[in-house]
């Protein structure tokens, strides 16, 4: 079949499996043009590994470190006249390239929150590799079911107490209007938590212990963003940012249950606003994130989730000057992007944009390339045109 893209509001429901092998195989050589990250991880277990920085974390491991690594993700095969999702098409073209360099790659798909994926993982973590010495936890769901309670949880974006009034952007239509969306509840604050906490991070870090699957001096991270002022009440004070906060719990006492027991550590890392499925769903982000484009490429300071880990596996976890914390133990690598003249620029165009000169002043072309990247499209080299196999096995 000829794979065209199909956006319907933040999300494209096709993928291309050409283009989003291409999309993996740029990250590789990315990875390897910067060469290898001397005293990096050998054994990975990556929750959340098929999209965004969790396959960026997957193949910097992997083509900088010559990692064996298992990845967990939950994707959607290819149907009878539909693509799979590009998480599918991204891990095979991952999976093949690391086995051909020799690295052990395994895949397990499915519900990371259900005691029956961990179990699963678990095993193959122990027949294959034996212990792990980095546990990156980069799950990003709507939903959760609670392997102990059998509750459904649904998280929602929304602000806390007052309603929000900003602007934003069909980034489709390229149409910029004012958004007001109501606050949350009690219940979906508390919902929101339990999918995009800490809690499963914590099983997760408990279960590989009790089986004892962690290498001594191993580390464990999880992402989370936290942005500027204009969209605090959306993110940072928002039901995310109360999930966001919970997850740095999390990191807490995982840091400390791995020391107290002589594993390593754990931490949070803050990383840049950039184009993901994720971010594409929060009301304002995507204006934001299309100026911020325009003037960090301006400057040459423009980074993509592979460069963002690969500075942080070999400037930071794994070389460099070592791990840098600010005040509240968390690693930034949003540094570049909250730099004081960068914030000022952005807080300068943003109450000047209007659906007339969106592309003027903002970057929205690069954000629509980006996005679609996503999805396998837009990639040089690939011909969109000529009929493709959709159907591919899972490696």
């Amino acid at each position: 079949m000829v794979i065209k893209p199909k956006v319907r509001g933040f999300v494209c429901i096709t993928a291309h499996p050409h283009g989003c092998a291409k999309h993996v195989q740029e990250q590789i050589d990315l990875v390897r043009s910067r060469g290898p990250i001397s005293h990096g991880p050998k054994n990975v277990l990556i929750i959340g590994a098929s999209t965004g920085y969790g396959l960026a974390s997957r193949i910097t491991a992997a083509f900088g470190s010559q990692a064996n690594t298992v990845g967990v993700f939950f994707e959607r095969p290819s149907e009878e006249g539909r693509p799979a999702t590009p998480g599918w098409y991204n891990t095979i073209a991952f999976t093949q390239a690391a086995r051909q360099a020799g690295l052990k790659a395994f895949n397990i798909n499915g519900d990371a929150f259900s005691s029956e994926i961990k179990r699963q993982t678990l095993d193959v973590v122990k027949r294959e590799l034996g212990t792990v010495d980095l546990i990156v936890y980069s799950l990003a769901s709507p939903r959760r079911t609670h392997p102990r309670t059998g509750l459904v949880h649904k998280s929602v974006l929304k602000p806390i107490s007052q309603p929000y009034t900003n602007k934003t952007v069909d980034t489709d239509k390229g149409v910029v209007s004012e958004v007001t969306i109501e606050p949350a509840s009690d219940a979906e604050v508390a919902d929101t938590t339990a999918v995009m906490g800490g809690e499963d991070w914590e099983m997760w870090i408990d279960a590989l212990m009790a089986e004892g699957l962690i290498a001594q001096g191993a580390t464990s991270l999880s992402y989370s963003y936290i942005g500027p002022e204009v969209t605090w009440p959306i993110y940072k004070n928002g039901t995310i940012g109360l999930a966001k906060n919970d997850l740095e719990r999390s990191a807490r006492r995982i840091d400390a249950t791995l020391k107290a027991h002589g594993y390593g550590r754990a931490f949070i890392s803050v990383n840049k606003a950039l184009v993901t499925q994720a971010s594409s769903a929060i009301p304002v982000v995507p204006l934001y994130i299309s100026i911020l484009y325009k003037i960090m490429k301006a400057k040459g300071t423009h980074e993509g989730c592979i460069e963002q880990i690969q500075r942080l596996f070999s400037q930071q976890l794994y070389g460099g000057t070592g791990l840098s914390f600010d005040e509240h133990g968390r690693v930034r690598i949003d540094d570049w992007e909250m730099r004081p003249e960068i914030q000022k620029e952005v807080a300068d165009i943003w109450p000047k944009v209007t659906t007339e000169n969106l592309a003027q002043l903002t970057d929205i072309a690069g954000y629509r390339s980006e996005f679609l990247r996503l999805f396998g499209f837009g990639l040089p080299g690939v011909d969109y045109e000529a009929e493709v196999e959709p159907h591919r096995a899972m490696l």
